[in-house]
């Protein structure tokens, strides 16, 4: 294990590496830019391949090609290029092939701005493209997990055969912060039975997403909601701080969670009881924990730089046991411990 001072873009880009990445395809958008221009250093220098297309939609098309032959892939953009990637996401669930993408959340909508947000949650946790399908989507609030969480993302898409999104934000990416590399480079992987390797010597294969039999469609996403409950039921992850006392119990994910973490350790130093409930899986979404930590007497914060998305899943989550508030900015604004603490000390009254 050795630690580097490094930006959490860079830390995305030596985690996907040191888990086997065998291709990365991107395109230049800001605040993801250092992915890209790592990568077409690093990758190349490992004769590995790099390839920046020519646009958002190709370099996700090329993901779905690349992890079609069992190859390791992954492709990253900010948000307006992620709304483009969505067909691509969309075929790739229909289809049953993993795949890696990687949002670093700017402003919105439209072209917005530059500035780290966290608008996109709507669109990764609730399918983005057409048709009934989930994406499991994984929030670092540091560097470190953006070099872990990357890591792990394509052992669990292999797992399940799914889109993994890694919904990361601009302040997350740009900032540098000590990173542990504390994963062991994978060189050898299991043979996948249902990659298109060259059918010498065995039945061909197909990956497919469009069905035209009379009910075939209707069965293969019936199939589809059985791996999703799989996946609801092993793989929610989540961080619980101050939370078992608590009378507030704030939830945040991604930058939001950091800023949170601080104001509650403000209230709980001026006597409020106050704690956190961080979802690190925003699909599988944490609802059980959540409802569990509501009932009489405690309230619920939801923080995030947004106008409000992430809210509606804490609401179902909570179901009436408690009362649900809201705070954050939008448009690449972001919130302040003061602010936190100042919306923490009006619920305590």
């Amino acid at each position: 294990m050795s630690k580097h001072l490094i930006k959490g873009n860079i830390a995305l880009c030596e985690g996907a590496i040191t888990a086997g990445l065998s291709a990365y395809f991107g395109y230049p958008i800001t605040p993801q830019n250092e992915v890209p221009a790592y990568m077409s250093n690093k990758m190349v220098k490992m004769g590995r391949v790099f390839i920046q297309a020519e646009s958002e939609l190709s370099a996700a098309n090329m993901v779905m090609g690349a992890y079609a032959t069992g190859k390791r892939a992954m492709t990253s953009s900010s948000s307006p290029g992620i709304s483009l990637k969505q067909e691509a996401i969309s075929y790739l669930a229909g289809m049953e092939v993993p795949g890696v993408i990687v949002n670093v959340q700017r402003g919105g909508p439209g072209l917005g701005n530059i500035s780290g947000s966290q608008s996109d949650y709507f669109q990764a946790t609730k399918g983005g493209g057409h048709g009934d399908y989930h994406t499991i989507v994984f929030a670092p609030n540091s560097a470190q997990e953006m070099y872990e969480m990357a890591y792990d993302s394509f052992d669990i898409a292999e797992k399940y055969r799914t889109p993994v999104m890694i919904l990361s934000d601009g302040i997350i990416g740009q900032m540098m912060e000590p990173v542990e590399f504390n994963r062991q480079e994978k060189k050898e992987f299991e043979k996948k039975s249902w990659a298109l390797d060259g059918c010498a010597g065995r039945e061909p294969r197909s990956l497919q997403s469009l069905l035209m039999k009379d009910g075939a469609l209707e069965q293969h996403n019936i199939d589809l909601q059985k791996k999703y409950e799989e996946i609801k039921k092993n793989e929610v992850k989540y961080d619980i701080y101050e939370a078992e006392d608590a009378e507030i119990i704030i939830v945040a994910y991604g930058i939001s969670s950091r800023i949170a973490k601080n104001a509650l350790k403000l209230a709980r130093q001026q006597g409020i009881k106050a704690g956190m409930i961080r979802p690190k899986t925003l699909w599988p979404f944490p609802y059980e924990i959540i409802n569990k930590h509501a009932g009489q007497g405690v309230k619920f914060l939801t923080v995030e730089l947004s106008m409000g998305q992430m809210v509606e899943d804490v609401k179902l989550a909570v179901n009436g046991k408690s009362p649900v508030e809201f705070i954050g900015r939008a448009g690449g604004g972001v919130i302040t411990v003061q602010a936190v603490l100042n919306k923490i000390t009006e619920l305590k009254k």
